[in-house]
């Protein structure tokens, strides 16, 4: 392909048109690691666009042996356009949205889950999906009007942990609330502790070993009434410094650390009694 066609300019949507996306049902994967995650991951790719010309290896396996049907080789300049760079990448994948956003959050005795309620930062979005990848946490919900899961600055910010993290969205609090409240009737007593810089204790204080959804607010007006009623527990995360604040990734990680670090030393027999 070496013209600016239909095809490239429905790819070319994909970049920055979230309506486009839902209504078309896919997205686009940039990089190495997001590439080869989706692939080996065995979510559903519609399409490899390859550059013209010699590629690495590891494009070629990928070529080779990811479960897609249907190839493209666009020139140089055409990758460089869709790659949202000025140096070509050698491979695009194009992605097929799964219902419900991605996959079902699953449902274990220990499930560790982060709420993240209307966040407006696909950085943010993308930074707590990678957190809770590297933590161990069971998956990520977001509620209400929200970042795009499948924005290209949200799938960057996660580094390829969005398709091993299962996500899913929420139209509301409400709706989430009740999934809880659904967990709960299923016999997992699922707690649900907030985040905020007016909660009333410090985070450590509080025994994250059982089922927990950590929740995390909007970056700008922090928790929604509806998750802070629902809310058993509101933590703060204590600071020191002339910082007002912690960003919403930032406090996010903070209490999935803490969260990890009480069950890693419950697991290791040790007990992990809280600060």
């Amino acid at each position: 392909m070496t013209t600016r066609n239909a095809a490239f300019q429905r790819w070319r949507a994909l970049l920055d048109s979230r309506s486009k996306r839902h209504r078309l049902g896919e997205f686009l994967v940039h990089g190495v690691r997001p590439i080869s995650l989706a692939a080996a991951s065995g979510w559903p790719l519609k399409a490899l666009l390859r550059r013209c010309g010699g590629v690495s290896e590891w494009a070629a396996e990928i070529s080779r042996t990811a479960d897609v049907e249907i190839h493209y080789e666009l020139a140089p300049e055409l990758m460089a356009e869709l790659g949202d760079k000025s140096e070509p990448p050698e491979l695009i994948a194009v992605a097929a949205i799964r219902s419900g956003s991605a996959r079902p959050v699953p449902t274990t005795p220990d499930m560790l889950v982060v709420a993240f309620d209307r966040p407006g930062s696909p950085g943010n979005l993308g930074t707590v999906i990678r957190s809770a990848d590297a933590l161990g946490a069971s998956g990520v919900v977001v509620t209400g009007h929200a970042a795009d899961l499948h924005d290209p600055r949200t799938l960057r910010a996660t580094t390829g942990s969005f398709f091993s993290t299962p996500t899913a969205h929420a139209d509301s609090a409400a709706q989430a609330v009740r999934w809880v409240d659904d967990v709960r009737r299923g016999g997992v007593p699922l707690r649900i502790v907030g985040l905020s810089e007016d909660g009333t204790r410090e985070l450590a204080a509080y025994d994250l070993r059982g089922p927990t959804v950590l929740v995390v607010g909007n970056e700008a007006t922090g928790l929604s009434r509806g998750w802070t009623e629902a809310c058993d527990d509101v933590a703060r995360i204590r600071m020191v410094g002339s910082a007002s604040s912690l960003n919403a990734a930032a406090s996010a990680s903070i209490a999935l650390y803490e969260a990890a670090r009480q069950r890693t030393w419950t697991r290791g027999g040790v007990v992990g009694t809280p600060l």
